[in-house]
């Protein structure tokens, strides 16, 4: 297994991970059409957009139809696709430029950044987006809802972020907010590091994009794996890796435990070896809410 120096060199790479975006308003929100003015900021891979929202209302108001509108009201879309606000940055990036089948047919560059994302302040998507409010209380639901289930998958139960202080418990959603590793990192090795107990389960979720067909949009087509993975390979005391992890889940994408034949597995937008361990992966390179999110690259 990874040191205890080495896993927190990986932890300390992904926190300082970010991506340039180029930020747009959307044509009908704006009184000059498409001649509005670009935001352009390098923001952490691991943060959610919604937290831009207050800077980029501010940034836009000049410019807004209506500028007395909320800026809860603000959502961000790539080429038409509305992008789900609860998926850290660099996972949607990951999804639709990173490792998108569509772009393994494009002759254009892959990956091509900055990131060029468009906010709108009009026509929500109610159909794919639940509505977000003033408070922000529906943004925190549902990340302490995301860490309550990575919790119940490590331990069997949600005890552990269920008995946080209150304190704690703030002091969590703050470091989110603020972006605040030594704040975060502090609460969450309480819930990684529950008592000494070994863990059950891993927490790890797979998003495979696929090509849509001409019935459907892009946005529908995104199939989410989640089946329990332990720390330890079946029928053996050897610890379990990515790979067999993959194979498992996955056999007819991943056929061989040890090389990637068909799709790679992406994590923070690099490919991820399958010698790899899931529980040294789930303690240094987790998102913000204690689970691993991985994408795939053909």
């Amino acid at each position: 297994m990874t040191t205890p120096a080495g896993l927190r060199g990986l932890q300390d790479a992904v926190w300082k991970g970010s991506l340039p975006l180029e930020i747009r308003l959307a044509p009908q929100d704006c009184q000059v059409y498409d001649q509005a003015d670009l935001y352009l900021i390098h923001y952490p891979r691991l943060a959610y957009l919604p937290f831009l929202l207050p800077i980029l209302h501010a940034f836009f108001a000049s410019f807004l139809i209506a500028p007395e509108i909320n800026s809860v009201d603000g959502w961000f879309s790539f080429e038409g696709v509305p992008l789900k606000w609860h998926y850290p940055l660099g996972l949607l990036y990951d999804l639709f430029s990173g490792a998108s089948p569509l772009q393994a047919q494009a002759e254009e560059p892959q990956n091509p950044l900055p990131w060029r994302l468009t906010l709108h302040f009009s026509g929500w998507p109610a159909d794919q987006l639940v509505p977000l409010d003033a408070e922000g209380k529906v943004l925190h639901d549902a990340f302490i809802n995301s860490v309550k289930e990575a919790d119940f998958l490590r331990n069997g139960s949600a005890k552990e972020i269920m008995t946080l202080s209150k304190n704690d418990s703030t002091q969590l959603w703050k470091s989110v907010e603020a972006y605040d590793f030594d704040r975060y990192n502090s609460i969450s090795q309480k819930l990684l590091y529950a008592h000494g107990a070994p863990l059950r389960h891993i927490p790890m979720r797979i998003y495979l994009p696929s090509l849509p067909s001409e019935s459907e949009g892009v946005s529908h087509h995104l199939k989410v794996v989640q089946l329990p993975v332990t720390p330890l390979a079946p029928n053996s005391r050897e610890p379990q890796t990515l790979g067999s992890a993959l194979h498992s889940l996955l056999p007819s994408l991943f056929p061989s435990r040890r090389t990637p034949i068909l799709a790679k597995p992406v994590l923070h937008g690099a490919v991820v070896p399958m010698s790899a361990l899931v529980e040294d992966l789930l303690r240094s390179v987790a998102y913000l809410d204690a689970a691993l999110a991985k994408t795939t690259r053909n």
